[in-house]
Order: structure tokens, then sequence, then C-alpha cells
């Protein structure tokens, strides 16, 4: 019985670290293709929607040069504020 209880105690060799930095760093890559997929929405979205072409201009940079924040600034203003209409 002891013995089971020295090897249940035993290190494996850092394996259970390597599973949790593993695991942390799929979740860092699924947070950025998620955002990535956000911006380039907000993007073409800014490009199909914008009634102006000033507008489109405006609102491209934005999305650009301040990426995701500038995307969720988009979707926050522009995209929520629009009317819905019915299909």
């Amino acid at each position: 019985m002891s013995s089971l209880l020295f090897l249940a105690q035993q290190d494996n060799g850092g394996a259970g670290i390597l599973g949790g930095v593993l695991s942390l760093m799929c979740l860092f890559w699924a947070i950025g293709i998620a955002g990535g997929v956000f911006w380039l929405w907000m993007l073409i979205d800014a490009l199909a929607n914008e009634p102006t072409t000033n507008e489109k201009l405006l609102w491209f940079l934005v999305i650009f040069f301040l990426n995701i924040v500038g995307a969720i600034v988009y979707f926050i203003v522009r995209r929520s504020g629009r009317p819905r209409t019915a299909a």
C-alpha cells in the first residue's frame, strides 16, 4: 500500500506543467484567431455598409490602425446604431 502512495506522489518529469502551458497556448491561439476574424469582419462591414466614401475611408482607417480596439468601437458606435431591416 505504501509503495502505491509513493508512486502516486512521484514527479512525472514536468508533464503537468507542460500540459497546462500547452492548453493555455491553445486558448490564446483561439482568442487571437477569433479577434482576427472579428477585425476582418468589421473591416469588410465598414467598406460594404457605410453610405459615403468619406465615411468608408474614415472607418477603414480607424479599424485598420486601431486594430481590435477600432473594430470594437465601430461595432458599438455604427453597427448597433443601424436600423434593422426585415428580410
